[in-house]
């Protein structure tokens, strides 16, 4: 155990020289500096509107999730383009042999990679999705339900695009593992708003496209359950934004999903252990 966390806090280091983590920062700011603007110029549009205070909170809930979908959406493709090189480069380059070696075993190596990643992963999402609600309820004065429950489930979200990401960088180049799990990742967010059209135009086939990309990929069921838990209960119900959940992930999706990232990662960690570096 000692060696994985050694490993991780290497792979932090690591992901700082490299500036990873604070060019992803910095261009959080700038998104968020956007968000702000944004929720503040229709604040003032409001104030000049006789608008009921409930449906201006509607409303300006909506833009809370916009920004929180723009989070997700950073968060993942960030963790996929960060974590893309960090086997395959290494396994291409031969710059794994310096580490792959004795004491430390193979398995140790690659979960600690994974460890160190899936950290920063956290604190990135954290940092992110906080800023962007204080920014709200500063602006606008609101703030979206059940909110660790929506952090943690995007931090799953990640946590998945991590596991395919490391999957494929034990058999495929760095740009084909990056490839390989964008392309995924867009597969889900394509069979995510399926199912969210299948719902107001009640075409089965639809629905059934949905289900099946989901299963290849269940990062977008884990955020349609964060907007579903997030967003209020009007908006739901009467499909008040893009966001709302007309197809609703079910506890048995996540526990999918929960299965999905176990079993990727050890058929990751199995063909890491047998490939010839």
């Amino acid at each position: 155990m000692r060696q994985i966390w050694i490993m991780a806090g290497v792979t932090v280091r690591e992901a700082s020289r490299r500036k990873i983590l604070w060019a992803a920062l910095v261009g959080s700011a700038v998104l968020l500096l956007v968000f702000a603007v944004s929720l503040r110029l229709q604040v003032v549009e409001f104030q000049s509107r006789p608008l009921s205070p409930f449906l201006r909170y509607q409303v300006e809930s909506g833009m809370l999730i916009v920004g929180l979908y723009t989070c997700d959406l950073v968060a993942v493709v960030l963790t996929i383009l960060a974590s893309m090189d960090t086997l395959a480069g290494e396994i291409g380059s031969g710059t794994i042999h310096a580490v792959a070696t004795k004491p430390l075993a193979r398995w140790q190596l690659f979960l600690g990679k994974f460890a160190g990643f899936g950290g920063m992963i956290v604190v990135y999402v954290a940092a992110s999705f906080w800023a962007t609600v204080a920014v709200a309820h500063a602006v606008a004065g609101v703030v979206p339900e059940h909110l660790l429950a929506g952090m943690l489930l995007i931090v799953f979200e990640c946590l998945v695009a991590l596991a395919v990401t490391f999957l494929g960088g034990t058999f495929l180049t760095t740009v084909a593992t990056g490839v390989m799990a964008l392309g995924l990742q867009g597969l889900a967010f394509m069979g995510g708003w399926l199912e969210q059209v299948s719902g107001f135009s009640q075409a089965q086939h639809i629905v059934t496209v949905g289900i099946v990309t989901s299963l290849l990929m269940p990062g977008e069921s884990l955020w349609r359950r964060a907007a579903y838990e997030m967003q209020t209960p009007l908006a739901a119900s009467l499909s008040f934004s893009p966001f709302a959940n007309v197809s609703i992930p079910s506890l048995v999706a996540l526990g999918y999903a929960a299965a999905y990232l176990l079993i990727v990662l050890a058929v990751g960690l199995r063909h890491f252990n047998r490939r010839d570096l």
